[in-house]
């Protein structure tokens, strides 16, 4: 049972990837190509394994604090798990599907308030869910940071 629902953990954060992608891919040979990026804007080839591996390290977490043995409520834990899958959908789609980088900064800084209090949260339940999260919250601060200069330079 524990294999399916780390399974299910997985492949739940993984839909928030795929529903992402489905704004983003087209549009990274045609709009996004012939904006004007930072010198830090890291060549595409690079978000698909930081993403795959941020989705796994996500699940594994929210997995972790799901079968946690605590006796206080999770109810806090999965909503704010919940929230940052909207946010982290809503952002490539903001950005790339409607080509709105303004309106991405205020996702996705709230997004990175989600994942903090996420972070927060799980460490009542397990202390490696919320170790799990830093990489999660190192990479949205980078890809805000080259969010709002792209939005500048454009």
């Amino acid at each position: 049972m524990k294999f399916f629902k780390l399974l299910a953990s997985i492949l739940l954060t993984a839909m928030a990837g795929v529903l992402g992608s489905i704004a983003t891919i087209p549009n990274i040979p045609t709009w996004y190509a012939f904006l004007h990026k930072p010198w830090f804007d890291p060549p595409n080839w690079v978000f698909g394994p930081v993403w795959t591996t941020l989705y796994i390290l996500i699940g594994i977490s929210f997995y972790l604090i799901w079968t946690s043995s605590s006796k206080k409520s999770k109810r806090l834990a999965y909503v704010l798990f919940g929230i940052q899958l909207v946010l982290n959908a809503a952002w490539s789609v903001v950005f790339f599907g409607l080509y709105q980088p303004w309106a991405a900064v205020v996702v996705i800084v709230f997004l990175l308030a989600t994942i903090i209090a996420m972070l927060r949260e799980y460490r009542y339940f397990s202390r490696k869910a919320s170790w799990l999260l830093v990489p999660y919250i190192v990479w949205v601060s980078f890809a805000m940071c080259l969010n709002i200069a792209v939005a500048y330079l454009n």
